[in-house]
């Protein structure tokens, strides 16, 4: 019997019983943690692969491959690619499982914020770079890379310049992480005879997560079609009855605006509450452009206070130079307005109010899409996952960032809403418009 296919519970005990020293030395030893399909694959293979779901330890996997490599001595100028360059620095180098934490003391690597780079005892290197910027890519080489959440990248274009550069040594080779989306990459990288794929689930490694994220987990998509993805790290096929398919929104992918913009708006779909239960706040920023298109320029949505929403949702639109907020008050009634115009208080808004439901509010902006008439500029992949996923049945959760983005497209391609006036200013009512 191999030490990895022993009860987690059993290897916590060997761990116990043995002396201080030689505790050090066996917290450090992967192979003796691991679990089978967190093993780098058997043969030859150029990217290995790892789908994995939630909290399924992808993280430590990728970074104790690195680790490995590095001690080999194979690894000797590596990079680390990440969504975004906090995410590099957060969850690759400084996480809980990243590579500081997983190197033991006497084989640990000095990181540089300064120069974004680890430096391991025996001259080794990495650096980190941000997908949101893919030209960092070109000209730097490498014989290691670790890709985090490929399938989250706001341009997969990253993916094409790290390959171009990853030529040094006798076999260079890579590690992708990442929870799966049915994107046409991750399509292409899993048919790929290069890839090596193993995948792990978020209750392979149930014991090692707090209870509370776990049950919040579980909760959110056990028994959905998404959940599929996010916990059995599976590639989704289309689901039956959603408006949008990937295939659609990837042919109308671009990478910025073609033209100037006519008008662009933030659009809001508030919580009211903050806790970790609650809903997110969908805040979704869209543009109509010189062409009649329309794009959709970026995704602020999360789980935030009604202060924080809607001191984002300014900052988005001084960012963008919009025109205004548009605002959904089913839910929040006058509190947007009231917190809004608190904050800034000649903030224009718009106040719209749902009398259908979000199918039916959808369906005009999903034929859009199928008249090739709006764009995203890059990928935002929660809320592309809530386009091509919701289909109204009965216990979904409330696609917020899809409902933000539904009345960011409606402002901008039918017209104007009910005007709010900010705090000490006259009440200019258009005529009342409802979707």
């Amino acid at each position: 019997m191999s030490l990895a296919s022993l009860p987690l519970s059993r290897r916590q005990e060997i761990l116990a019983s043995l002396t201080n020293s030689e505790a050090e030395q066996l917290r450090y030893a992967w192979d003796f943690w691991r679990r089978p399909e967190q093993t780098p694959p058997l043969g030859s293979w150029d990217v290995w692969l790892y789908l994995a779901g939630r909290g399924a330890g992808k993280t430590r996997t990728a970074a104790e491959w690195i680790r490995e490599r590095v001690e080999s001595g194979e690894g000797k100028r590596i990079a680390l690619l990440a969504r975004t360059a906090a995410d590099a620095r957060d969850v690759m180098v400084g996480g809980e499982s990243g590579l500081l934490a997983v190197s033991p003391p006497w084989f640990r690597p000095r990181y540089t914020p300064s120069t974004r780079s680890l430096v391991w005892p025996n001259g080794a290197i990495a650096a980190t770079y941000s997908a949101d910027e893919p030209d960092q890519l070109r000209g730097p080489q490498h014989d290691t890379a670790w890709v985090d959440e490929l399938a989250a990248f706001r341009y997969p274009d990253a993916w094409d310049q790290l390959g171009l550069g990853l030529r040094l040594g006798k076999r260079p080779r890579g590690i992708v992480s990442t929870t799966p989306r049915p994107t046409k990459l991750i399509r292409s990288l899993v048919s790929d005879p290069g890839t090596a794929v193993t995948r792990g689930a978020t209750y392979d490694n149930a014991g090692n997560l707090a209870p509370a994220f776990l049950r919040r987990i579980l909760q959110k998509y056990e028994g959905t079609t998404l959940g599929r993805q996010e916990l059995r790290a599976e590639i989704l096929s289309e689901t039956p009855g959603a408006l949008w398919t990937l295939a659609l929104l990837d042919s109308l992918r671009v990478r910025s605006m073609p033209c100037n913009a006519r008008r662009i708006v933030v659009a809001l779909d508030p919580s009211t509450t903050s806790t970790t239960e609650s809903a997110e706040c969908g805040i979704v920023v869209a543009a109509k452009g010189e062409d009649g298109h329309g794009y959709v320029l970026d995704d602020l949505s999360e789980r935030l206070s009604p202060l924080a929403w809607a001191k984002r949702a300014i900052e988005a639109l001084k960012r963008h130079q919009a025109d205004r907020i548009v605002g959904e008050v089913n839910n929040g009634g006058d509190l947007i307005a009231t917190v809004i115009h608190q904050i800034s208080p000649g903030a224009p808004y718009t106040a719209v109010h749902a009398s259908r439901g979000k199918i039916t509010r959808a369906e005009p902006i999903a034929a859009l899409y199928e008249q090739k008439r709006v764009h995203h500029v890059g990928a935002f992949a929660s809320l592309e996952d809530q386009m091509t996923n919701y289909t109204g049945s009965p216990g979904e959760e409330s696609p917020d960032r899809m409902d933000a983005l539904v009345w960011a497209m409606t402002e901008l391609f039918e017209g104007t809403a009910q005007l709010v006036a900010p705090v000490g200013g006259s009440l200019d009512m258009a005529p009342q418009w409802k979707l």
